[in-house]
């Protein structure tokens, strides 16, 4: 399925775009750089002159959402409406329709010219137009590359006197360059209530444990995993998770747990556990007094960067606003690369990130 709309270009004419070649002269890949400038310019000389195509590990954007709004912030809250003479504009996020869909498309476009292939990106939309961007993502980079949407809780439930539900979610689309992604399982902790629904058995010494089988579904093995333990076989169409030998060593540890029928299960600890696997609604609610509109929450951004990538890779952020993103990398020992245009995000993204992070500054001609 694809999109139709006017104005929409051909990929070919899209990647034909001129780049000007000395738009970013003081860019330097060893280093984390910020960068004041037109997204899809700055996107199109990297990709150009600068020899990054491939070179990108992580992508998170939280683009404009279509909302036909104009954002300002001050130093003691934000809003969307400017109210206050010392309001300062953030953004206007003016671009609807068709023109808002090419805009995205234009970029995505670029960006998985950049994705190495073991790249994820995450793009943060919400319910108002995230069907059309999926569409295109799935246009951009496959419908076998989409991995989830997540559903991000926002804010806390409001009281709206509107013909609808309370609007508290927003979502996240996440899709890979390749099948061969980095991905490493996030989990939650347990709650307490976690531990004592889901290990409901209790040792001499007091530690928490379930059991689970000690065989697994398959055809019946010849090899070891099909033989013979203690007089045992595994049950029809079933095989030992391990040789006969491992489970020998697991029931000298006091692994095995024997029922009164002879049935041997093997022991899962509470306290040997790292946590219970990350589900696709998160609870990560917004700051409630942000520095900068539509900041998002810097948790999640550290989520979604461990999960995706790993020490060293490189993340992009061509939306950056105050930073966020780049903050989360750089606690999380990545390098990164941010990018917008507002000269408002970026002076607070060089505050924020001057105090934990060395970057270079790079300020665009075409600005």
């Amino acid at each position: 399925m694809k999109l139709v709309y006017d104005g929409k270009c051909s990929e070919r004419e899209i990647l034909a775009r001129p780049a000007a070649a000395d738009l970013l002269p003081k860019f330097d890949c060893a280093s984390n750089n910020l960068i004041f400038g037109e997204n899809f310019a700055v996107l199109n000389s990297l990709f150009k002159y600068h020899n990054f195509a491939g070179k990108i590990d992580l992508v998170y954007i939280d683009p404009p959402f279509a909302t036909n709004r104009r954002f300002s912030w001050n130093t003691t809250r934000t809003s969307t409406i400017s109210s206050s003479r010392n309001d300062k504009p953030a953004y206007a996020d003016e671009l609807l329709g068709a023109g808002f869909l090419e805009f995205m498309r234009e970029r995505l476009i670029l960006i998985r010219e950049l994705m190495s292939q073991t790249a994820s990106i995450y793009l943060h939309t919400d319910y108002k137009i995230g069907h059309y961007l999926k569409i295109l993502m799935d246009e951009i980079f496959g419908t076998s590359n989409f991995r989830g949407d997540i559903t991000r809780i926002k804010c806390n439930p409001k009281n709206f006197r509107r013909k609808n539900y309370g609007n508290i979610k927003d979502q996240i689309l996440f899709y890979t360059k390749t099948a061969d992604s980095v991905w490493n399982d996030p989990v939650d902790d347990f709650s307490d209530e976690d531990i004592s629904r889901l290990f409901k058995k209790t040792d001499q010494d007091g530690r928490r444990y379930t059991t689970i089988p000690l065989h697994a579904p398959g055809e019946t093995r010849n090899g070891k995993t099909g033989k013979s333990w203690r007089g045992i076989k595994p049950p029809k169409g079933r095989h030992w998770r391990s040789a006969p030998s491992v489970l020998e060593e697991l029931d000298e540890q006091g692994l095995v747990e024997w029922s009164r029928n002879g049935v041997p299960r093997k022991k899962i600890f509470a306290d040997e556990k790292k946590g219970k696997k990350k589900q696709d609604i998160w609870d990560y609610k917004d700051p409630q007094y942000p520095i900068y509109p539509t900041e998002k929450n810097f948790e999640m951004l550290k989520t979604l960067i461990a999960a995706s990538s790993n020490t060293g890779d490189l993340v992009l952020d061509c939306f950056c606003g105050s930073g966020t993103a780049m903050r989360a990398a750089e606690e999380l020992n990545r390098r990164w690369i941010g990018i917008d245009r507002s000269t408002e995000a970026v002076k607070i993204a060089c505050k924020n990130l001057s105090e934990i992070a060395n970057f270079q500054y790079i300020e665009c001609k075409d600005v």
